[in-house]
């Protein structure tokens, strides 16, 4: 059976609904309940729970080992998409893949009983359509930013990704990080941009696209991060069941729109698609739902912010791993700006991804709240703990 969100609230909410003004005989019998009492009718442990990151309760070796599959599973991915489909020159049919496979992959794993679908109310799956849709205009703006802007511009622009994951989390969630980290994060982004310095070519129409593309992907992953962290606390594999086929059919469409599916047939036609390249194309496939699911595992555990300097480092990777090789060139600039980046990020490790008990708050305290049961009801007295308040 799915697992309800309401049961629990609907205990909290009708304890304090219980008058306790009407008149009473001696006879009648009286109870006690043991609730988190909150002023505003948040229960406490939520309260304590929100101002204490879901992160920071994480032992930095889990997050480690997390960020290392995450980055080995990002740059066999990317080398792979060079190195064997080079020619595969159809980024939403292979973005379509991508989310078909994760589709897939989920979808197996919840029949073998590895998890199972949470029941949500309406409002909870419109979020979810809405982060399908953030997840594939992203891609869409990103794309089209890309024919107005040269690669260099793109990618120094988006390696300002950590500065608007933390004014959304500044603005929408009140939440701020220690100076340590804010200081960290400037040589990571400077060093980024040395990395990739080049020929700076933008259109004024391609600056604001490319700006609203990195907005969007900073959302993007905060969005992640709140669907698993937040209120809804779905489970990652949930998530990118529930996600991962709406964003295939939209990728699909946009496919379609886009000409690319005429091409494709055509492509095909031409006798391309070989045995060789089908298993190609279904190891890419499969590659990117394990990514997926440990990217998506990574964000939870070690932070939205964290993703965010995660990709800035993938970058200057992929650059030197270009240079080992494909035989790339870089300057000297170049070099400065990869060493000034991997500095960066070794500082942002020491600072915030081993920040965890000194971020704690206190634990949450309880309050004996008494209110007076209807005629007829037996003395009682219930406990919720805090590991029944965490839903999921």
């Amino acid at each position: 059976m799915p697992a309800t969100r309401d049961s629990l609230d609907d205990r909290a909410s009708s304890s304090w609904s219980r008058e306790t003004s009407e008149n009473t005989s001696p006879t009648e019998k009286f109870s006690l309940d043991l609730k988190f009492h909150d002023p505003e009718t948040q229960p406490l442990w939520d309260k304590h729970k929100e101002s204490t990151a879901h992160e920071y309760s994480i032992p930095t070796r889990t997050k480690y080992l997390y960020l290392s599959l995450y980055f080995g599973l990002n740059l066999t991915l990317t080398l792979f998409n060079k190195a064997v489909l080079g020619q595969f020159n159809f980024p939403w049919l292979l973005t379509s893949l991508h989310t078909a496979s994760a589709s897939l992959g989920c979808l197996m794993l919840m029949l073998r009983g590895h998890f199972s679908l949470t029941r949500l109310t309406v409002r909870e799956n419109l979020t979810l359509v809405a982060f399908s849709f953030l997840f594939t205009v992203n891609i869409a703006i990103s794309n089209v930013s890309l024919s107005m802007v040269s690669v260099p511009f793109h990618q120094i622009m988006r390696s300002t990704c950590p500065v608007f994951a933390i004014l959304i989390y500044r603005f929408l969630y009140s939440r701020s990080y220690s100076t340590p980290t804010y200081i960290s994060l400037i040589p990571t982004i400077l060093g980024v941009g040395l990395a990739t310095y080049g020929d700076y070519y933008f259109t004024t129409f391609g600056f604001f696209l490319t700006l609203l593309g990195v907005v969007l992907a900073s959302a993007k992953t905060v969005a992640s991060n709140r669907l698993m962290t937040g209120t809804l606390a779905l489970p990652p594999l949930e998530i990118l069941l529930r996600m991962s086929p709406l964003a295939a059919v939209q990728s699909l469409l946009f496919a379609i729109v886009t000409g690319e599916g005429g091409a494709f047939l055509t492509w095909v036609h031409e006798g391309n698609l070989t045995t060789r390249y089908a298993l190609a194309l279904a190891s890419n496939g499969y590659l990117a739902f394990l990514l997926n699911i440990t990217s998506f595992y990574t964000n939870k555990l070690a932070g939205a912010l964290t993703i965010t300097v995660c990709a800035n480092m993938k970058q200057c990777l992929t650059i030197l791993l270009g240079v080992m090789a494909f035989n790339v060139h870089v300057g000297v600039l170049n070099g400065c700006g990869m060493v000034i980046a991997l500095i960066g990020a070794a500082i942002y490790s020491k600072v915030e991804l081993d920040s965890k008990g000194k971020k704690e708050g206190p634990p949450p305290t309880m309050a004996y709240v008494p209110f007076v049961r209807k005629p007829g009801r037996n003395l009682e007295l219930n406990l919720l703990s805090p590991k029944e308040t965490v839903l999921g």
